[in-house]
């Protein structure tokens, strides 16, 4: 028995190990909660409910690896009992929002449904690696936590919760493009001429340029918080840095501390811009 048990505490299976996709749900619920400027018991709840259903990705992509054949049918234990504990907590969570009256922050997560479906599939068909475009269209639903997190600390609807959502897609969208760039930097032999180094940087560059330039203009028509450009700034000057300075020889590792570093400013110097 206690072995079985043992079995079942298996960190690969019960924590996601991809540790920068932490920061694409806790930089949309920061954002939020700090953007209501208020922590109650409901927005408690909504954490847990976030994160528990952000963390049920793990057991459920196990569970997918190892009936496809992928993983040893000896995972599909553990997987089951990390499934029910993470959905528990998601429905006890849930459950106590809605009793709070927040029932319609549910909506938001109607969207998850098809895309979770549609990564699971890419699992078991092994073709999930390298999806930049499903991992975009990913964080947009993650950063459904901003409006959410936002709407439950001001205890009701609010519109500029969209504005909240919005941005913080962009973000983590510029951010994902701008990591491919730095991983494909890293399989670079020898430094490349710089027309070659702006080739590879462009799509990233526009991503970035995008945010700042939209940020600039809506603040200028003061139709948002003027200083919003502020952390956008900080991702485009980091963007220029990096397709000037490629990531030739770099672990994985090191790229992703980097990214997570960028990623915790931003949503810092956005908290503070967003209130000021």
């Amino acid at each position: 028995m206690l072995i079985a048990m043992k079995q079942n505490f298996k960190k690969q299976i019960a924590i996601p190990q991809d540790h920068g996709s932490w920061v694409f749900i806790l930089s949309p619920l920061l954002a939020g909660i700090f953007a209501g400027g208020n922590f109650n018991y409901a927005t408690l709840s909504l954490t847990i409910a976030a994160m528990s259903a952000f963390m049920i990705r793990q057991p459920m992509t196990v569970f997918i690896k190892a009936i496809s054949g992928r993983r040893p049918k000896s995972d599909l234990a553990p997987a089951r009992f990390w499934l029910l504990i993470y959905g528990s907590i998601t429905a006890l969570a849930l459950i106590a929002l809605i009793w709070q009256g927040f029932s319609y922050v549910l909506y938001l997560a109607i969207p998850a449904a098809p895309v979770f479906a549609w990564h699971l599939w890419l699992v078991s068909q092994r073709a999930e690696r390298k999806q930049a475009g499903i991992e975009v269209i990913a964080t947009g639903i993650l950063s459904l936590a901003a409006p959410a997190a936002y709407w439950v600390a001001l205890g009701g609807y609010n519109p500029l919760g969209w504005w909240l959502w919005a941005w913080t897609w962009l973000q983590s969208a510029a951010s994902i493009v701008y990591a491919y760039l730095r991983l494909e930097q890293r399989e670079l032999k020898n430094q490349p001429e710089n027309s070659e180094l702006w080739r590879m940087g462009k799509r990233a560059l526009i991503y970035t340029s995008f945010n700042l330039f939209a940020a600039l203009m809506l603040g200028w028509a003061n139709l948002i918080q003027q200083l919003i450009f502020v952390p956008f700034l900080l991702q485009w000057i980091e963007t220029l840095w990096g397709i000037t300075h490629p990531s030739i020889g770099w672990k994985p590792t090191r790229i992703g501390v980097r990214q997570l570093i960028v990623s915790t400013l931003w949503t810092i110097l956005f908290i503070i811009c967003w209130r000021a």
